[in-house]
């Protein structure tokens, strides 16, 4: 039987997305019907607010303009993420370290080998250029910058409430995606174990042939109808319950271009610059800290008064699904899975698993046997890679202040890969041929930021004379582009700013 009605129940960023993806690579085949199902009654969590590059290639495949992102979405410019305090104070004094979007590579050269040389005298973000310049508060875009180009890369943080309702209106307007309001119940399923329709509040039954469970933590296909288990990763990563609230922006305060990633005694705090207000989240660990003392402390962060202090609580049941899909069912965001917002993980996994479905979609219901087992594969192969990266943040840290932070150094609690390449990557600096999938949604790049941010020991190698002369060009060179910077690139809201009266100009 083709395949000619998809069901994506739930409309947030996870529905919108897959719509997108499901529309545009369905978009040749006129019998294909993508509804996305919203419920007027089931609000979304509306948090997801930092991304990472690779949101870019989608969105620009989808045609959206990144004006039009950037203006409608209160959109800012995200290089990286500022670490702050996720070290012991009485070692390393007031410290942080940046994780950003630039390559350690300066030239495509590898640096490390000599930076371990330099180490006393040179925080490692410092081999490239775009923590200094995100430091200093410029965009990464010039003026002059195509969409979605920019001389450094970065990515986006926005209202991911508005961001839903941008992906919505291009869904139906290129896609000819219908968007029904109905509150899903349940499903029911025939013989072979298949949903056969899903049932509605008001006492409808809707039959579709493929259903995409984008539902978040309620699950209402992959868990409830299908009874898919969940595997938990609580005992890798410690934390399990996150605060958040909306902080209003004062006049003439600053937009960062970055996120601020702030460790506490029990978790970290999350800091989002929008053009219209900061998203602020306290992630913390229930076993290491009471509710009402991160009441507490996060109102202490946020300069608020705690006695009237009540930000919303979010549960953080982390792990994945044993299956992400199952017969004609696929899970997708918080159904699928979910890990701490640390390093926009979200978002970034639910965009790439909507790709993957996409790009992997059977057209007819037979073809399911063949591309299922691939999809689970290499969706179990990315989420084992993310709890892993995030793991390394905790278990790399020398804090001593709390239980937490000792708790997060047990190396019982590492995976087995993660535990073997920290072996490797004290013997010599992180390289590509570490990471050979294609499906390492963080690389050797990346962890060379974060073990080195976070004084990661590797041994010494000896150096050629040429590895040594190169390796001082480039510094130097990066310590010219820097130093030339602010010739070169606009404050951060001068550049959103410049754009919003260009826009309301040719408005006018």
């Amino acid at each position: 039987m083709k395949i000619k009605k998809i069901a994506i129940v739930g409309a947030g960023t996870a529905g919108w997305l897959a719509a997108n993806h499901l529309g545009h690579e369905l978009r040749a085949d006129p019998e294909v019907q993508i509804t996305v199902i919203e419920s007027a009654d089931v609000p979304t969590i509306g948090v997801g607010e930092g991304t990472v590059p690779y949101v870019m290639k989608g969105l620009e495949r989808f045609g959206i303009s990144e004006a039009e992102l950037l203006l409608q979405c209160d959109t800012t410019f995200k290089q990286g993420i500022k670490f702050v305090d996720w070290l012991d104070k009485e070692t390393h004094g007031d410290n942080h370290y940046y994780h950003p979007f630039d390559s350690p590579y300066p030239a495509g050269f590898d640096i490390s080998p000599y930076w371990l040389t330099q180490q006393d005298k040179l925080p490692f973000d410092d081999i490239g250029i775009q923590a200094r310049i995100a430091e200093l508060g410029l965009a990464p875009k010039q003026r002059s910058s195509a969409e979605y180009q920019g001389p450094l890369a970065y990515a986006y943080h926005f209202n991911a409430l508005k961001f839903a309702a941008l992906l919505a209106k291009n869904a139906k307007q290129r896609f000819r995606v219908v968007h029904q309001i109905a509150t899903v119940t349940g499903a029911e399923t025939d013989e072979q174990g298949l949903i056969r329709c899903l049932n509605t509040s008001n006492g409808d039954q809707l039959h579709f042939d493929f259903y995409v469970d984008c539902s978040g933590f309620a699950s209402i296909l992959i868990d409830k109808t299908l009874k898919v288990p969940f595997i938990s990763k609580a005992d890798e990563l410690l934390t399990d319950r996150a605060l958040v609230q909306q902080i209003p922006l004062t006049d003439g305060q600053s937009l960062p271009p970055y996120t601020t990633a702030t460790a506490h005694a029990a978790g970290w705090i999350w800091d989002i610059p929008l053009t219209s207000r900061r998203g602020t989240g306290f992630v913390y660990s229930s076993k290491h800290m009471s509710d009402d003392e991160a009441r507490r402390e996060f109102a202490s962060y946020l300069g608020l008064d705690p006695a009237t202090f009540a930000p919303r609580q979010i549960p953080m049941p982390i792990g994945y699904r044993e299956q992400f899909w199952l017969g004609n069912c696929v899970a997708l965001g918080l159904a699928q899975g979910f890990v701490e917002p640390l390093e926009a993980t979200s978002i970034l996994v639910t965009d790439f698993a909507a790709e993957l479905l996409a790009r992997h979609f059977p057209r007819h219901l037979a073809d399911v046997t063949v591309c299922q087992p691939y999809y689970n594969q290499v969706l179990r192969y990315v989420w084992d890679g993310v709890v892993d990266f995030i793991k390394l943040h905790y278990f790399l840290s020398d804090r001593q202040d709390s239980a937490f932070w000792q708790d997060n150094r047990d190396e019982s609690k590492l995976s087995a890969q993660l535990k073997n390449r920290l072996a490797m990557f004290k013997l010599r600096p992180p390289q590509q041929s570490d990471f050979f999938s294609r499906f390492d949604l963080f690389n050797e790049k990346n962890f060379l930021y974060v073990l080195y941010g976070m004084k990661f020991q590797t041994q010494l190698q000896p150096l050629t004379p040429y590895e040594i002369r190169r390796s001082e060009e480039l510094l130097q060179s990066n310590q010219q582009l820097v130093a030339g910077a602010s010739r070169e690139f606009m404050p951060h809201r001068a550049w959103l700013d410049a754009l919003k009266q260009a826009a309301q100009q040719r408005a006018g």
